[in-house]
């Protein structure tokens, strides 16, 4: 039965036609309290429908016809009667976070059959990486995307088919990086790009003109060399975790209209004067930011005239932030060693966009904790929960106990 609460009117408002109110609610049905509520106003009800007009009549405690649909009252009807709010507390359950225990708990026997089944995968895929890389004398094999054991054997065993047919096209590979990704080229950073979709032709192509590639490569360097001197010696670098994935014309295009923007402005540097600093160009902003790394980012499009002061003013704290992260990095590798082997992992690493801060936070709270179901897994501090399809666990760098 509906809790009787008194709505009671203010008191008369001092305007001719207004008077105060007062009504009680008795029942559960809308429609019959909105009745009541018209009759209590002296309002007409006539434009209720017929069907429903004997409702005005009924007593107020008897039998009344209620909609199927439940009542959905405004979030000052809850603030008033002390009532919860169920969809505040369906939003309330939602949120809480799931416990790492818990997690692990429920995940444990799937990852561990998962592992165990990708095993013998996982030992191809060495066998296979290291093979390639000798014959070919890279100096790594790489993957831009989280593709499975059995994908990444896949991938390899297609770039070793390709060498044992024409292993002549592949001679220029010698000492370069071949990361697998969406499509064929060469990366910013001057590692070789085999796109997953693409076919032999393709690859067999993208390795013909490697010398090409290479020459580009070397008058962007000599560009970025040409930028630093105008800033003061800032070293130009390019960061995969803070900006896009381009390819070398990509990037090449980029630093060559900032350079051209920088001939336009005689700006006010002393040549070495800000040597030790680095900087990564932004396509995406206007003005110019400092990274909690250390980097400036700076963007193409900036205003020169504006870029000398915020770089003076902002180039102690860079060099701050820069030996900060040097200091977090040798800290975090001694945290990671520390984990894998007090849980006894075969492997413990970090998404990209997890921060240095980030995982030291997670390794330091884990290592207060007893986990020995953690013995020989593959831990992935992530975001998130959870089993990838070989097995490694994924975990939110700010999991909660």
């Amino acid at each position: 039965m509906w809790r009787e609460e008194s709505l009671k009117g203010a008191s008369v408002l001092g305007k001719q036609g207004f008077r105060a109110v007062t009504l009680t609610l008795h029942s559960r049905d809308l429609l019959s309290t909105v009745l009541d509520i018209l009759n209590s106003c002296s309002l007409s009800t006539e434009h209720i429908p017929s069907s429903s007009a004997n409702v005005a009549s009924q007593p107020p405690n008897g039998g009344r016809r209620t909609f199927d649909r439940p009542i959905k009252w405004n979030k000052t009807y809850y603030s008033f009667t002390g009532f919860k709010d169920p969809e505040e507390e369906l939003e309330k359950a939602q949120r809480m976070e799931t416990s790492l225990m818990s997690w692990l708990d429920s995940n444990e026997k799937s990852a561990i059959k998962k592992l165990n089944s990708s095993l013998p995968l996982r030992e191809e895929l060495d066998r296979l990486k290291n093979q390639l890389s000798r014959q070919l004398l890279l100096s790594d094999i790489r993957w831009q995307r989280s593709w499975g054991i059995a994908h990444r054997c896949g991938q390899l065993h297609s770039l070793g088919r390709l060498a044992q047919q024409n292993l002549q096209v592949l001679q220029n590979v010698k000492g370069c990086t071949v990361i697998f990704t969406d499509r064929s080229g060469m990366s910013a950073l001057g590692h070789i790009m085999l796109g997953t979709m693409d076919v032999h032709h393709q690859w067999t192509k993208l390795f013909e003109r490697l010398p090409s590639y290479f020459a580009l490569q070397r008058k962007l360097v000599l560009l970025e060399d040409r930028i630093s001197y105008l800033l003061g010696g800032i070293q130009v670098v390019y960061v995969e975790e803070l900006q896009p994935a381009l390819t070398l014309e990509e990037y090449y295009s980029l630093l060559d209209s900032f350079y051209n923007r920088l001939l336009k402005s005689r700006l006010p540097f002393h040549p070495r004067s800000l040597r030790g600093l680095q900087m990564v160009l932004d396509s995406d902003r206007y003005s110019p930011s400092l990274h909690e790394l250390g980097y400036f980012s700076i963007p193409t499009l900036c205003d020169p005239v504006s870029l000398p002061w915020f770089i003076f003013t902002k180039a102690a704290q860079a060099r701050e932030n820069m030996k900060r992260k040097d200091e977090l990095k040798v800290i975090e590798n001694e945290l990671i060693h520390s984990s894998i082997k007090k849980f006894s992992l075969k492997k413990l690493y970090k998404e990209p966009s997890v921060s240095s801060a980030q995982m030291i936070d997670c390794c330091e709270r884990l290592l207060e904790q007893s986990l020995p179901c953690l013995e020989g897994m593959h831990v992935c501090v992530s975001h998130f929960y959870s089993v990838l399809q070989d097995g490694d666990l994924c975990i939110p760098w700010n999991w909660k106990s």
